[in-house]
């Protein structure tokens, strides 16, 4: 059976990541170092088997190398 058009099922809305929950802080996945939403622009974000990571400034200088290293040869 399909629902009308705005309804949502309220079991499936925290898989989105709807912006209708208070935004928390944002947590390195390396140190666990925080900050708030919207991370600043010398974070780095990364997909890893479809969770978003985020990595603080310090943890990505770190590990440049390795970030590069999983990039696809057309990168280069």
């Amino acid at each position: 059976m399909t629902s009308p058009p705005g309804a949502s099922d309220r079991a499936g809305d925290g898989d989105r990541g709807d912006s209708s929950s208070e935004p928390g802080p944002v947590t390195c996945a390396r140190c666990g170092a925080q900050t708030a939403q919207p991370p600043p622009v010398t974070w780095t974000c990364s997909v890893e088997h479809g969770v978003r990571r985020y990595y603080c400034e310090a943890c990505a200088r770190d590990n440049l190398r390795a970030i590069e290293g999983r990039l696809d040869s057309e990168w280069w």
